[in-house]
């Protein structure tokens, strides 16, 4: 195993705002971090499972639930204004410079519980089998975002009125990134620095299996459907 020289990196900045220490916050009783140090153990795809942080409380978690720690976010990735991509990037670097380098990654959100070993495999398989610069789950908008509606001067309007007497079976369905996880290749992100890359595979996930945790209110929803998919 691990012939293809993946890394998990796992972002868990320190400074969340909206859900405090959201990284490393008990969901049904563990570190929410660990259900994704687990989950990317039990897959047994990677040579190296990190968390990318500049918070030395995440890390001590981090390192006691299985990960490594090998060193910490720059100044400059650990502002609110760092993206996903400068974190990425900064670890990649980190590790040529230390003279170990890999094929691919997958990088693992430090809040996404709902993330199982047969998803990374399957996603992986797919990025392997398609020659994509990398795979991403998406999950469909539950009702049509074309009959989207805005409150302007107090009043509702339809952002695109021209779709109101479309029947929304004939609208062309739409998606959204799960936010949990995606597989890239490490050449086609350090030549693209982007996600999305040129040649991007979409892999779909019933909304069952996805849940945004923004604020508290998402986290209850979060446990709330986490133990009715786990009957617990």
């Amino acid at each position: 195993m691990h012939k293809d020289k993946c890394l998990a990196i796992i972002p868990a900045r320190g400074g969340s705002k909206r859900i405090p220490r959201k990284n490393i916050k008990l969901f049904l009783g563990k570190p929410i971090i660990q259900y994704s140090i687990d989950v990317a153990q039990s897959a047994n795809l990677f040579n190296e499972i990190m968390v990318s942080t500049e918070d030395k409380e995440i890390a001590a978690v981090a390192e006691s639930c299985g990960a490594v720690v090998p060193f910490f976010r720059s100044e400059q990735t650990s502002n609110d204004y760092a993206t996903i991509g400068d974190v990425i990037e900064e670890v990649i670097l980190e590790y040529k410079n230390r003279g170990c380098e890999f094929k691919y990654f997958c990088c693992i959100l430090a809040t996404a519980p709902f993330v199982t070993a047969n998803r990374l495999t399957q996603t992986f398989d797919l990025l392997k089998k398609t020659g994509a610069d990398s795979v991403v789950p998406v999950t469909r908008f539950s009702y049509p975002i074309q009959r989207a509606l805005k409150i302007e001067d107090e009043k509702l309007k339809m952002f695109w009125p021209e779709n109101y007497s479309k029947r929304s079976q004939d609208l062309t369905p739409a998606y959204h990134d799960c936010g949990q996880f995606f597989w890239m290749r490490v050449d086609s992100f350090l030549e693209q620095k982007t996600v999305f890359a040129k040649n991007t595979i979409p892999f779909e996930i019933p909304e069952t299996e996805v849940q945004d945790i923004d604020t508290l209110e998402d986290w209850k929803i979060a446990e709330f459907k986490y133990k009715i998919i786990h009957n617990i």
